[in-house]
């Protein structure tokens, strides 16, 4: 798809979102419910089909200026089809030997025996795992948390510091200058495994040279990846596992926003514990700090989303904006927002809605995942398993509180 049919289905999408406005003014006989649920669905298909049209998929096949590279490559693809024992001395010798100079790390760390702990794989196989993990974890995408990847899994202290009770102030010509130290501390940041489960190919597939099996393997262990981290930079407990959003605002100390609800806005019966309202919305956008609202989004599940869409505000105009121009995100009251699948649905003393800035939590990665091929596992049925791991942490490394929640009431 071009750039003009990008703009077509942008235009037309626009044109369905104006449609919505004016049933949304109207009263809100069942008729009309409907007809803004259709035009709701119309404009969610618009949208993925943009979504497709100006991200057709970062991952480009490399082309390697060092040739030991590209040999390794081309020998991880023989690896995926046919195992170890499949491959050539050469390239057994490139899968054993060869180390990532430019990246200052290995290409492959081997304990024990090949079969039973596998290698880490090529840069590019990363990409494309990371590639699709960012379609099924938003939080993950560019732009959205900061992410950070180290060569090793050391534990990495991460500096905080707390410097917003000290300001410049004026000084009369030779006097003393005050000392003002600034508040420093750290977040120590660890590698917890995480591991993608094992994925299983049938030995026919696999003798398919027609199918893009690097491809078809890096598709689902980034499915698997999306879906786990998700879940555990939503909710993770710190212990034996990376902290969460939620776990680590709520240890930052902000104070929850409790919602009461979009009767003001429809006129309705709805309360907080069942509804979110405007002025709930901006409740919990001013709870958090200016400075952090200069690149500030919301996060919240689809089905949350589902329910701000068809709320007004004092004005009679939707929150809920679809972007217009090329590349232009979503808004809600004005800012972007993040889908999470893994957030609190609305219900009574849930927390549905984060605000605030997300580049303050930060997720650390280590450079280097490895795979293993399972042959005698699953040979009885004829299939091949792959199992996958990588090295994650995350933590708030704020000392202020550049994100706070909303809850419903209880």
């Amino acid at each position: 798809m071009n750039r003009n049919e990008a703009k077509a289905l942008r235009e037309q999408r626009t044109r369905a979102h104006a449609q919505m406005v004016t049933l949304l003014a109207r009263e809100q006989t069942a008729e009309v419910r409907m007809s803004v649920d259709r035009i709701l669905s119309e404009i969610e298909s618009l949208g993925n089909q943009i979504k497709q049209a100006e991200n057709p998929g970062t991952y480009v096949s490399r082309s390697y200026d060092d040739p030991k590279r590209a040999e390794r490559a081309i020998a991880f693809q023989s690896f995926i089809r046919r195992g170890f024992d499949g491959l050539s001395t050469e390239q057994r010798k490139s899968m054993v030997e060869y180390r990532d100079v430019a990246e200052g790390a290995p290409m492959l760390n081997h304990i024990g025996t090949y079969t039973g702990l596998g290698f880490l794989v090529p840069t590019g196989f990363v990409d494309r795992i990371e590639d699709a993990t960012k379609w099924y974890a938003d939080l993950l995408k560019d732009g959205t948390c900061t992410v950070v990847e180290t060569a090793t899994g050391q534990p990495l202290p991460f500096p905080v510091s707390d410097d917003t009770s000290n300001s410049a102030v004026v000084v009369d010509e030779a006097n003393t200058i005050n000392e003002s130290d600034v508040t420093a501390n750290h977040v120590k940041l660890a590698s917890y495994k995480l591991s993608s489960g094992v994925v299983k190919a049938s030995i026919e597939l696999l003798q398919d040279s027609a199918i893009d099996i690097e491809g078809w393997l890096a598709e689902r262990f980034g499915i698997r990846y999306g879906r786990g981290l998700e879940g555990y930079l939503t909710n993770g407990t710190g212990s034996g596992q990376p902290t969460g959003l939620l776990t680590a605002i709520a240890a930052s100390g902000a104070t929850p926003v409790t919602a009461a609800g979009s009767s003001a806005n429809s006129g309705g019966t709805e309360t907080g514990a069942n509804s979110i309202g405007y002025a709930d919305l901006i409740d919990l956008e001013h709870s958090v700090d200016p400075s952090y609202r200069r690149n500030a989004k919301y996060m919240f599940h689809d089905k949350t989303l589902g329910q701000l869409k068809k709320i007004l505000d004092k004005f009679g105009r939707p929150l809920w904006v679809a972007g217009i121009g090329v590349g232009e995100p979503d808004t809600l009251n004005g800012f972007p927002y993040v889908i999470n699948q893994s957030m609190p649905q609305v219900a009574p003393s849930n927390t549905t809605v984060v605000f605030g800035d997300f580049k303050q939590y930060v997720i650390r990665k280590v450079k280097g995942m490895s795979m293993q091929r399972l042959v005698e596992l699953y040979a009885v049925n004829g299939q091949v398993g792959f199992i996958s791991n990588m090295r994650v942490d995350a933590n708030l490394v704020s000392a202020t509180k550049p994100l706070n929640v909303l809850q419903q009431h209880s």
